[in-house]
């Protein structure tokens, strides 16, 4: 018996749709009968992850613990969160539901050991997702070399994040702060970049940029569908 999906959303907007956007282009089905039903609660005013690790901010664990129940409630069969950050407060969530979490970072750590095995990963992400460490142990625990942003270069990460996808600027107005990160991570040894925050990829799309890279979005839509029972479209 197939299996469904819900989305535990809204951080942001429009990595939850680009989630499910990749779900269905991900999915070998020949029409529309051969796509996954899935469940999406895109709650906005879930409060700031980052905000809630570095700085003492408003736990938004109620506010996704909510939408969980509302998934739970329309019969989903696995939750799927597509925000890195959020993944922090994952072991507070599991204990809250019987359905399954799939992890976007182990997914991701895992495409980066066997798409680039013994390369150096570059981790792009919020402070937050960093500072908590979350990539780092996946990717030390796949045996994956990684380096991260130093402190100007997270701080030029969190201006592309958040004045520029998520406040819906055009991409010349953070070209150059996006392209001063990887240069400088390229020029101290990385061979490619993990893009540790839903975002990244969307501005990796906006800038037109050929980057050598994991998108855990993808690889979170591609261990979705198989989860669920259907086969990953290959490009």
């Amino acid at each position: 018996m197939k299996k469904t999906i819900g989305i535990l959303g809204g951080m942001g907007p429009m990595a939850t749709a680009d989630l499910f956007q990749k779900i269905t282009a991900l999915t070998d089905a020949a029409g529309d009968n051969g796509h996954i039903r899935v469940y999406i609660d895109s709650n906005a005013s879930i409060p700031d992850r980052t905000a809630a690790i570095l700085e003492g901010g408003e736990d938004p664990v109620p506010a996704m613990a909510d939408a969980l129940r509302h998934l739970e409630l329309c019969g989903a069969d696995c939750v799927v969160m597509p925000c890195n950050t959020a993944h922090y407060f994952l072991p507070r969530l599991e204990p809250l539901t019987k359905l399954p979490f799939l992890s976007m970072i182990e997914a991701a750590a895992e495409a980066c050991r066997t798409r680039f095995p013994g390369k150096t990963v570059g981790i792009l992400a919020t402070t937050g997702t960093l500072s908590a460490g979350l990539y780092q142990e996946a990717l030390a625990a796949a045996g994956v070399p990684f380096l991260v942003p130093d402190a100007g270069e997270r701080e030029a990460l969190m201006e592309v994040i958040y004045q520029g996808v998520k406040a819906g600027a055009p991409p010349s107005q953070y070209r150059e702060a996006f392209c001063s990160v990887t240069e400088g991570m390229m020029n101290r040894g990385t061979a490619c970049f993990l893009l540790a925050c839903t975002e990244l990829p969307l501005a990796v799309r906006e800038l037109g940029l050929d980057l050598p890279c994991v998108d855990p979005t993808e690889e979170l839509a591609k261990a979705a569908i198989r989860f669920c029972g259907y086969g990953v479209r290959e490009k």
